[in-house]
């Protein structure tokens, strides 16, 4: 009797024991997947990413804010570092920053070029090389970028000459601080500038003088006006940062700015502060674009899809909305 319910049994433990055995394949494979997830996801998680940032110069102080901004935004992301490189304002050191970067393998190149023109043959060749390229407020004489991040310099250009030509009633003469010559952006703020005022024959420009965007610059460009007797009612400058030199300049020749009608671009705090007490007639918003260039690049290293143009909003600041909208910084 005994033997015999021993026999009985035994065919349920095979089958249990085998049961046992595939539970036991099915947890190690199970752990096994999710070891393999884990590993994929802390993978992911763990990339860095570098991105390098080929800037003009930092002498001037509306780039030196676009830098600290883009470095704010990025610190939001620790998996970024990002190398900025100064060019010091040399066309040729800013090409050798971006061939540098490119060598170095970066995963999204930025730059602002201060030459358009001879900067291309080096961007084109990142760009071939793989490597996403963000123009930054400046643009090349070729397609090979990636994005380009703008206000739209010849309308805001158009809209300084039709203000100025307004406010003269047609009638006066205009000194020109122009920006980098060689750079897109002073290109486009001359061409729509002296495009515009095509329909207003009596405005005249009496000079076209290089600031560079600098206030240095400015003070010995409008120094030098004053000192050849070229005569202006008006000064169109290119920069709040160049229209704070011409200031200084103006009141160093006794000159008070009052009595010029003074447009800029860029929209800092001295503007907003020589607006509100007349020192200046009005200033066109120009937006630093760090925070909409983060925003691209890390579209770019998550593998989305970006646009090939972000065109960002400029508006008129005069005295009528000087205390309603705050200045870039």
């Amino acid at each position: 009797m005994y033997k015999n319910i021993k026999k009985s049994q035994h065919p349920m433990n095979a089958h249990l024991f085998k049961l046992f055995t595939k539970c036991i394949v099915l947890i190690t494979i199970i752990f096994s997947i999710n070891i393999q997830l884990s590993h994929a996801d802390k993978s992911e998680h763990d990339k860095q990413y570098i991105v390098g940032f080929a800037q003009d110069t930092l002498a001037n102080d509306w780039r030196r804010a676009q830098v600290n901004e883009l470095i704010t935004e990025f610190k939001k992301h620790p998996e970024i570092k990002l190398i900025v490189t100064d060019a010091g304002g040399d066309s040729a050191k800013q090409i050798q920053d971006i061939e540098n970067l490119a060598y170095q393998k970066v995963d999204v190149l930025i730059t602002s070029p201060r030459n358009g023109v001879t900067s291309t043959p080096a961007i084109s060749r990142v760009y071939k090389q793989g490597i996403p390229v963000v123009l930054i407020t400046r643009t090349i004489t070729s397609d090979d970028y990636t994005t380009l991040i703008a206000p739209d310099d010849y309308q805001i250009a158009t809209k300084a000459g039709e203000y100025i030509s307004k406010k003269l009633s047609g009638k006066g003469n205009v000194l020109v601080l122009r920006g980098v010559p060689t750079a897109t952006t002073a290109i486009a703020r001359t061409d729509g500038f002296m495009n515009s005022l095509k329909r207003y024959p009596g405005i005249k420009v009496s000079a076209i003088k290089d600031a560079n965007y600098l206030r240095g610059d400015a003070i010995t460009q409008t120094e030098a006006a004053i000192m050849e007797n070229i005569a202006f009612d008006a000064i169109y400058s290119q920069s709040d940062s160049m229209a704070v030199g011409a200031r200084l300049a103006l009141k160093k020749a006794g000159i008070s700015p009052k009595e010029k009608l003074i447009v800029g671009i860029d929209y800092i705090n001295e503007a907003r502060e020589a607006i509100r007490t007349g020192n200046q007639s009005a200033s066109f918003v120009y937006p630093t674009c760090a925070k909409e260039t983060a925003e691209i690049v890390l579209r770019i290293l998550h593998g989305k899809s970006v646009p090939k143009i972000v065109r960002v909003e400029s508006k008129i600041i005069t005295k009528e909305n000087v205390e309603k909208i705050s200045p870039i910084f």
